[in-house]
């Protein structure tokens, strides 16, 4: 699939409407995802828009673009500070296991990794060049030791979250880092020291950043003034990303971003999945529990990225029943050696399934159209096996276009083609012999005894197929 996909359209929260995507420079694309607040463990609610992010990622890569992606990670903030003040250990202690744990989740979750993860602590400089930049446009200004981003200078204000001008209170100050959509105040961009808090030595004076001039900063420095993509969750919006909109347009004098993609909240049975709910649960907690990390995968991207998702034991049992059907097409093509002509419709059926599913997925990551071609060409493909029409090249063919779609998707595990042990294939030789000569009793033990290894063997007018199979249990 590394073409260049003809037509490819998102909604773009920017403008409200589906528009037709073609990147800054021919053939790439560069991809800004806000990245987690290291403040306590993700929890699966966070992890719904790494898993929509990586979607996008991997539907761009495949579709021939070359994706350069930056996440950062914000390591200092309101929420930080006051978690290691809590524990009593220093902000770089205190963080550092919840990045640890959020890593580990990304790869539980077969998210690919990004070029770049910045850490806000780390690009303390670009943030305070950014910051003089706009006290000497007479843009911020500064009040008790801080400094503030003043909203009557920037008129534009209000594009993304479609604030009208008359909610703009210019001169009244937020300290705080987030704030409700009815606080639109001008915002900190550099904070006094406070006591408690760390402090950085700059030419500005003593203090910390504000949330917002973060991203604004490493953006910038990872891939310049204006790029393609920017994607976050809906609560991302108001105030984070239309500050972000404020600083850089300001600064730069130029456009900050060309799309904006936006995903909406995950609920748990209804309820938004919140910390402050006590209803959350990790990657960690569900895989202990015995559900496939994959699954949790499927169940988070299956829902289109724009609709709220609604994460229930239904759902979870819903997702997990969708992944047994990939996993025993994969066993039941694995198991084909018999050698047959090559069957008239597959390169059709592949093809016409290859277009369905990258049209779907180049309509605003259309989720549920494209799966329903993945499993329309499983239902197809199966017919075929039924009737014994697939021989053993059609299948390799069926199992490498399955992995192409997976590459996408994610969802299955890495394939192996293995040859069966040679103990394996050595009782299946006992069975055919003991059938020839009539004892089967004894070729229905060694059956049996090669179902309990994990072989399943189907007897065929063709000979003997196998394939393997799972233990049942609560997880795939």
């Amino acid at each position: 699939m590394r073409i260049l996909w003809p037509v490819i359209r998102f909604f773009n929260t920017l403008s409200g409407q589906v528009e037709e995507f073609v990147p800054l420079r021919p053939g790439e694309v560069s991809l800004y995802t806000c990245g987690p607040t290291v403040y306590s463990h993700q929890h699966v609610g966070n992890m719904r828009a790494y898993v929509f992010e990586d979607l996008l990622k991997r539907f761009l890569t495949a579709s021939g673009y070359r994706v350069r992606h930056v996440m950062n990670i914000t390591d200092v903030d309101d929420k930080t500070i006051n978690g290691a003040n809590a524990e009593g250990v220093s902000l770089r202690d205190y963080t550092r296991k919840y990045i640890d744990t959020f890593f580990a989740d990304l790869e539980a979750l077969n998210i690919r990794p990004a070029d770049y993860y910045p850490r806000a602590t780390d690009h303390i400089p670009e943030m305070v060049a950014m910051i003089k930049g706009l006290l000497e446009k007479g843009l911020a200004y500064r009040k008790d030791g801080s400094i503030y981003y003043s909203l009557a200078k920037f008129p534009a204000y209000g594009r993304l979250s479609k604030i009208h001008r008359d909610d703009l209170r210019p001169g009244q100050r937020v300290e705080a880092d987030e704030y409700e959509k009815e606080s639109v105040h001008d915002f900190a961009l550099w904070k006094a020291p406070k006591p408690g808090e760390p402090v950085w030595e700059t030419e500005l004076g003593p203090g910390r950043p504000g949330w917002h001039i973060e991203c604004s900063a490493m953006s910038a420095k990872y891939l310049g003034p204006t790029f393609d993509i920017h994607c976050g969750g809906v609560d991302n919006i108001f105030p984070h990303h239309e500050n972000e909109i404020a600083q850089s347009e300001a600064y730069w004098g130029r456009p900050f971003v060309r799309f904006w993609l936006h995903c909406q909240h995950l609920v748990r049975d209804g309820e938004k999945m919140a910390k402050s709910k006590g209803n959350t649960t990790t990657v960690s907690e569900l895989v202990t529990a015995g559900v496939d990390r994959l699954t949790v995968r499927y169940l988070l991207l299956s829902t289109h990225y724009r609709k709220v998702l609604n994460f229930t034991q239904e759902a979870l049992s819903q997702a997990q029943a969708a992944r047994e059907r990939l996993l025993d097409f994969v066993l039941a093509l694995e198991g084909i050696q018999a050698v047959r002509p090559d069957a008239p419709g597959l390169p059709d059926l592949v093809a016409g399934t290859r277009r369905l599913f990258l049209d779907a997925l180049g309509d605003d990551l259309n989720i549920a159209e494209a799966l329903a071609a993945l499993f329309e060409f499983i239902r197809s493909a199966n017919s075929l096996i039924a009737a014994e029409a697939l021989g053993a090249d059609d299948a390799r063919r069926s199992l490498d276009f399955l992995g192409e779609l997976n590459t996408v998707l994610g969802v299955l595990p890495p394939r192996e083609r293995e040859l069966l042990p040679e103990e394996v294939q050595q009782k299946i030789a006992a069975r055919e012999a003991a059938r020839r000569a009539g004892d089967y009793r004894r070729a229905d033990e060694i059956r049996a005894e090669l179902l309990r290894a994990g072989v399943k063997l189907e007897d065929t007018k063709e000979g003997v197929r196998w394939k393997r199979v799972r233990k049942e249990g609560p997880g795939t």
